[in-house]
């Protein structure tokens, strides 16, 4: 067998390198939500301090540059919603705080979201960011659905295709919430925990508990429906 090489450890220059590369995704960060998902590539090196063409010294094109923004995006959204999924709560609370986290995420950070998901320019592109986020935050509802399954001596199978189904509808309530607004992020969060958890408390039916959280999270939106 050859011997083992030792890892190449970065140059100083390729670090630098590298720390202008992130200082410029933080600036298009910023010009994204000054001049909305609609920015061009002249705003984002006017927000660096720099031309276009060292822009792209950078970056391979502004697809390239769209991916590294729509990465750094996605961390912000899934640095929210991870703590929650590490709680330890009962079923019905821990939905609602994930729930909560996710519509917080966007809340918090509309037009990043909206350049990931919907930038006409460069839908294509970055699709594959929105895809590993909904698959890494499906994969994450994944485990903690089976783990609950198994744990109850029920059939875990559907586990994925669930959470995959949970995260599609959260996301396309979001979007059409970002735009609406007819009702408060708690309220949302309420009918959406309610939806959900009556679907979860039907798998769980069996086990006799739980039962009429549904309607009690109804009651709750009902009557916070002006938070």
């Amino acid at each position: 067998m050859p011997p083992e090489q030792a890892p190449v450890k970065p140059t100083a220059r390729q670090d630098r390198r590298s720390q202008r590369r992130a200082e410029m995704v933080q600036a298009a960060m910023d010009a994204v939500r000054q001049h909305g998902p609609g920015v061009s590539v002249a705003d984002i090196a006017a927000q660096a301090g720099i031309t276009k063409p060292v822009l792209y010294r950078h970056f391979d094109d502004r697809a390239d540059l769209h991916r590294a923004v729509g990465r750094e995006a996605a961390g912000l959204l899934m640095a929210r919603i991870a703590p929650e999924l590490e709680h330890d709560r009962e079923p019905a609370e821990h939905i609602r705080a994930i729930v909560d986290a996710f519509l917080g995420g966007i809340e918090d950070e509309p037009e990043l979201w909206r350049f990931v998901v919907h930038n006409p320019g460069e839908h294509t592109p970055g699709a594959e960011v929105v895809d590993d986020v909904r698959q890494t935050i499906a994969s994450l509802l994944a485990t903690l659905i089976g783990e609950r399954l198994r744990a109850l001596e029920l059939d875990s199978g559907g586990a994925e295709a669930w959470a995959l189904g949970l995260v599609g509808m959260v996301q396309s309530t979001g979007d059409w919430w970002l735009e609406r607004r007819t009702m408060s992020r708690g309220a949302l969060t309420d009918y959406l925990t309610t939806l959900i958890w009556g679907g979860v408390s039907a798998v769980l039916g069996r086990t006799g508990t739980g039962t009429d959280a549904p309607l009690t999270l109804l009651r709750r939106a009902q009557g916070g429906s002006d938070r």
